[in-house]
């Protein structure tokens, strides 16, 4: 049994990697644009050991793992200024940290340029896509 969890959690550490929920960026005419996803995992096992009547072990079970990744947003980074659009109007938990991105990225921006002087105009707000 522990031969067949270590098998399916090797796969899953595979697919469990910062590149499943932000994606790999894609620059095109000046413009980057990042995917995010929802990354939704599941994992079940079981087994038992049969008796012995015979030298050879006898045993009996399974294990399996499901795996979704949902997009739910793009970033979009154009002449310095970060935009989120949004692909769904839901408010959980994970929505709301995607929507924090574009802030925080604006702070650290803000932090690392105050000795500068420099000032980083703050990032638009997401605009819903009305064909969603």
């Amino acid at each position: 049994m522990e031969n067949l969890n270590n098998n399916v959690l090797g796969n899953l550490k595979e697919l469990i990697r910062t590149e499943t929920v932000i994606g790999d960026p894609i620059a095109i005419q000046g413009t980057t644009i990042i995917p995010v996803c929802k990354a939704t995992f599941g994992f079940g096992a079981g087994g038992t050991d049969l008796g012995k009547t015979v030298e050879a072990d006898k045993f009996g079970g399974g294990s399996g793992a499901g795996v979704t990744v949902t997009p739910v947003a793009f970033l979009v980074v154009r002449e310095g200024h970060v935009q989120l659009l949004q692909l769904a109007d839901k408010n959980n938990t994970a929505d709301r940290v995607v929507n924090m991105v574009p802030d925080v990225v604006d702070k650290i921006s803000s932090f690392f340029q105050g000795d500068k002087g420099e000032k980083v105009p703050p990032a638009a707000d997401p605009v819903p896509d009305p064909s969603l």
